[in-house]
């Protein structure tokens, strides 16, 4: 990939999931993201922001708008997913995240979606996202050791084991509530 090629925000990566069902116009695209069931309990977004990302996934080719006519109203935009935004959104929900700091919206908009996906999708998702932790656990086990007990650098350390030592119980909590029984 080009360097020069911006990546889309998890936000944007998220909007494309809203559009896998059916067609939706851009109001009740908003109205399904402020459900509290829904992603509403991740983030909040205004709408004139949403306009702005759909614009941007339009451009991209992930997006594709079609004029639908109403009867005495303007003829309102419908949004569809294209192929390409289908591969690209599929691939972002089955990816891990690539940071800790990235669970508490990132995570939690691939895990929403993969449960509408079903339980392959779950279960793949949590296998992929436990194996990454415990690689930055080892990773910062190693970097600890190294350091001074005591440090401030080494407190900082232990402060992020600790947050993957509970991510990973988080995880297990999630793989057992949603296992395949949980979902039926």
């Amino acid at each position: 990939m080009s360097p020069m090629i911006k990546l889309p925000l998890t936000v944007e990566c998220a909007l494309l999931g809203f559009l896998r069902e059916r067609p939706v116009h851009a109001y009740e695209m908003h109205q399904q993201m402020q459900q509290a069931e829904a992603l509403g309990l991740v983030w909040h977004l205004k709408q004139s922001q949403l306009y702005a990302l759909l614009t941007k996934l339009e451009d991209a080719g992930y997006i594709a708008a079609d004029l639908e006519p109403q009867a005495n109203r303007p003829p309102r935009k419908m949004l569809s997913l294209t192929e390409q935004g289908q591969v690209f959104f599929d691939q972002w929900r089955s990816t891990p995240v690539e940071h800790g700091r990235d669970f508490r919206i990132e995570f939690l908009a691939k895990l929403y979606f993969a449960r509408q996906a079903g339980s392959g999708a779950v279960a793949q998702l949590l296998a992929t996202q436990r194996e990454a932790c415990l690689g930055w656990l080892g990773a910062l086990r190693d970097q600890s050791a190294a350091l001074d007990e005591g440090s401030f650098e080494w407190l900082v350390v232990r402060f992020r084991i600790g947050q993957i030592e509970a991510t990973l119980v988080w995880l297990d909590t999630c793989s057992s509530a949603l296992a395949p029984a949980a979902l039926c």
